[in-house]
């Protein structure tokens, strides 16, 4: 076998906790999701100026997703399927809950930032909610 030199083909992986960057190209990002021990959903967050896209390769994860302007007045879980595209509408509330096995590739635009991606808290009860609904999908 021969391998292409590098000028043909890049090749990139990411086996760490979190999210990381891979591919910044043009207009758009392609980063992947792997489980961070220790992470909870206390706050969801929402893109101001673009669609993400979320696919799920290996392990289990769920989509939270949250109705409303300025807070998060309804909260909605959906169970992703491996290798299908979840497309998060811009300026869509959402956080997810991944498994410890999970890996999931996400791509969005390349100046996706902190300045166009507002967070915002849960309260207590918001909380709660989310951990109801995973218990519901995932019987944990």
């Amino acid at each position: 076998m021969i391998n292409p030199p590098s000028s043909l083909l890049e090749t990139y992986d990411h086996s760490g906790h979190g999210y990381q960057p891979l591919i910044d190209s043009g207009e758009w990002r392609v980063a992947r999701l792997n489980f961070t021990p220790g992470e909870q959903v206390l706050e969801f967050q929402r893109h101001d100026e673009t669609d993400e896209v979320f696919v799920l390769l290996q392990g289990r994860c769920i989509l939270l997703l949250g109705e409303g302007a300025e807070r998060v007045t309804r909260i909605y879980a959906q169970e992703m399927q491996p290798f299908r595209l979840y497309n998060v509408r811009r300026g869509t509330w959402h956080a997810r809950v991944l498994s410890a096995d999970a890996k999931v590739l996400i791509v969005e635009n390349r100046d996706t930032t902190a300045a166009n991606s507002p967070k915002i808290p849960l309260n207590l009860s918001q909380q709660e909610e989310v951990a109801d609904l995973v218990r519901q999908i995932w019987g944990e």
